[in-house]
């Protein structure tokens, strides 16, 4: 994750992390369907949303 965007993601509000956590938590859903049945394109895009949404939900628990 480039700086920018994780200076972007420290400028969310808790609200909108959750939001951008439940969009990940989909995206991966999907991810993992396409994997499945032999359709995934980009494999490391798995790692990368799992990474991302780790991001986030640290960033949730240190402002709770």
């Amino acid at each position: 994750m480039k700086k920018k965007e994780w200076e972007k993601l420290q400028q969310l509000t808790v609200e909108e992390l959750v939001a951008r956590e439940n969009e990940l938590k989909a995206e991966l859903f999907n991810l993992r369907f396409q994997h499945a049945t032999g359709q995934l394109t980009n494999p490391m895009r798995l790692k990368e949303c799992k990474r991302e949404i780790a991001r986030v939900k640290t960033l949730i628990n240190a402002r709770a």
